[in-house]
C-alpha cells in the first residue's frame, strides 16, 4: 500500500500545471499558467493581502500565482494597482476563479480508492 504523503503528492502535488486561456473574439490572447496553490503559498498571499476584501486576495494570488509558458511571472506586485484600475474586472475574475477552482475536478473517492489498494 503506497504511503498517503506519496498518494497525495502524485496526485494533487505542486509539479502539475494548470493553464488558462483569456480570449476575445475567438482570439487566444493571454495563456496563464501556474501551479497548485499550497497552504504556505496562501499564507504568504494572505500576509500581502488586506484580509477584509476577498478582491484583494484573489488579484494578489492571480499576481503570485500567474506565470507564462516557461514559467517565468507573468506579473510583479508593483502591477497591483494598474491592473485594479485599468483591467475589466471580469476578465481578472475569470483568470482568479480558474486558479481557485484548479484540481476540482479530481476525485477524492479516487484518491481513496488508491489508498485501499
Amino acid at each position: 500500500m503506497a504511503k498517503a504523503i506519496e498518494l497525495l503528492r502524485s496526485k494533487f502535488g505542486i509539479s502539475q500545471l494548470y493553464q488558462h486561456d483569456v480570449i476575445k473574439n475567438d482570439e487566444v490572447v493571454l495563456t496563464v499558467y501556474w501551479h497548485p496553490l499550497t497552504i504556505a503559498e496562501r499564507e504568504s498571499i494572505q500576509k500581502k493581502a488586506n484580509m477584509n476584501d476577498s478582491n484583494d486576495f484573489a488579484l494578489a494570488l492571480m499576481i503570485e500565482k500567474s506565470l507564462d509558458k516557461e514559467g517565468k511571472r507573468l506579473f510583479q506586485d508593483g502591477d497591483k494597482v494598474a491592473l485594479r484600475r485599468e483591467v475589466e474586472a471580469a476578465i481578472l475574475q475569470d483568470i482568479q476563479l480558474a486558479m481557485l477552482e484548479s484540481g476540482t475536478d479530481k476525485e477524492v473517492e479516487e484518491v481513496q480508492a488508491d489508498l485501499k489498494s
